[in-house]
């Protein structure tokens, strides 16, 4: 079925595009959506577009290819599938090319099976040629291709490009700070994920299985409108919490156990990411609280450094004191504060960094430094605070922290004058989880 592309949406589209060739100040750019994928024999996995490619297009289908030509008259040219009433019967409505280059803004478009032909033409007398360098080996040979074909007319004056540069480069920095459209999108992936996670702590109960919380977090998200998860949940109860991608969800909840939740949905291709840890049976003991407490601070001070002008790895740092003073005190290490950081002994218990960017992509595009030097924030940029404590038994844990897994996670944008949390609405606060949980189980 066709959809309505309002004229605001076409104009983004098409301004993001324009501020590519302006960086690329001459050449022809070539960017393939992702391609389609078998899960087994005739059944495929559910088609997701290749993240680039979407920023600049708006554009859905399979099988397409978006060319930008620089210089004193840049241009815009969709490839895509052309309209066939057989497979639009299977498969559903396709644009084709001359309703997409309506649509969607371009200058032109033509059917996905002209490429080779038209960029044997374009790439003729150009200074360069950008495509995504090695994401894919078949579009590397065909790239090669391209090129040797135009190579072969040199005795005729027509010369090929001397440059192949990797288009991703220039499309990441443009990515690293989101515009007003994609921060609406991702406040309401934020809020649909945040209530995900609510969900799930009404529906977690000793005797039930990981899985049955997972199924009500995929509820949720599809419920409100969410077109995927944005990754696999991870649900993790018990000791399963210290294995950082647990996705099994296969075991038993038991009373006495925190649960971990890693979760988040995507909606219109912005992700959501939060973590969340509770207890199964509804209060915290002693010593779960004591490590939820010093994971919570440690977010704190990060949270407190995301600021514009701030470099990256603040944050980072910032929670690693923490949580390294945290497991000095717990007995976890010995020695000073400054010996565990310089010889990052903490990272037996705290083995990842603290964020990653966010957007299109769970872990969004954009370098973590530049020249050298840590990233400066800048307001635009979404990123995820997400310390944590992974406490697996060992002779030497003792024995009241063995087993304990907790994460808490959220995602942040910068703003002008400090940050904004986008997933607030998910219960973090040790009192507030605990009267979540147990009105929750009054009104069941």
């Amino acid at each position: 079925m066709d959809t309505t592309t309002l004229p605001e949406e076409v104009a983004l589209y098409a301004t993001r595009r324009r501020r590519l060739t302006e960086a690329m100040q001459a050449g022809i750019a070539v960017l393939p959506t992702a391609p389609e994928r078998v899960r087994n024999r005739d059944s495929h996995y559910p088609y997701r577009y290749d993240s680039y490619f979407y920023y600049l297009t708006g554009f859905a289908e399979p099988e397409a290819v978006l060319v930008l030509v620089a210089g004193k008259e840049p241009r815009s040219i969709l490839f895509c599938r052309e309209r066939n009433a057989e497979r639009e019967v299977w498969d559903g409505f396709r644009y084709g090319p001359e309703r997409a280059r309506e649509r969607f803004g371009f200058d032109a478009a033509h059917p996905i099976a002209a490429l080779d032909d038209e960029m044997e033409k374009l790439l003729a007398d150009q200074a360069a040629l950008f495509y995504p360098v090695g994401a894919e080996a078949d579009w590397d040979a065909r790239a090669m291709r391209w090129l040797n074909r135009v190579r072969d007319k040199a005795r005729a004056g027509v010369a090929a490009p001397e440059r192949v540069q990797d288009l991703r480069a220039l499309v990441d920095d443009m990515r690293l700070v989101k515009d007003a459209h994609e921060l609406g999108l991702m406040r309401r992936a934020a809020g649909i994920s945040a209530a995900a996670h609510r969900r799930a702590m009404q529906a977690a109960r000793p005797g039930r299985f990981e899985y049955q919380v997972e199924a009500e977090l995929l509820y949720e998200f599809r419920r409100q409108g969410a077109q995927f998860p944005a990754y696999w949940p991870i649900v993790a109860g018990g000791a399963n919490a210290c294995v950082l991608h647990y996705v099994a969800n296969d075991a038993l909840l038991a009373d006495g156990e925190l649960l971990l939740i890693d979760a988040g949905c995507e909606l219109d291709g912005y992700a959501a990411d939060i973590t969340r840890t509770f207890p199964v049976g509804g209060r915290f003991g002693a010593a779960q609280r004591e490590v939820y407490e010093l994971v919570l601070a440690a977010q704190r001070a990060a949270i407190e450094k995301v600021r514009p002008g701030n470099a990256w790895n603040e944050p980072h740092d910032a929670a690693v004191r923490v949580l390294a003073q945290g497991m000095l005190d717990l007995k976890l290490l010995a020695g000073s504060l400054d010996e565990a950081l310089e010889k990052e002994t903490y990272k037996r218990f705290y083995m990842h960094r603290t964020g990653h960017w966010l957007g299109l992509d769970v872990h969004d595009a954009g370098q973590y430094k530049h020249a050298g030097n840590w990233r400066t924030l800048q307001p635009g940029m979404t990123l995820t605070v997400e310390p944590g404590l992974y406490l697996r038994a060992a002779d030497d844990v003792p024995e009241p922290l063995r087993d304990i897994g907790v994460r808490i996670e959220d995602d942040v944008l910068v703003t002008g004058e400090g940050c904004e949390v986008l997933t607030a609405q998910a219960p973090k606060e040790a009192p507030e989880i605990e009267a979540w949980i147990r009105d929750a189980r009054a009104r069941a």
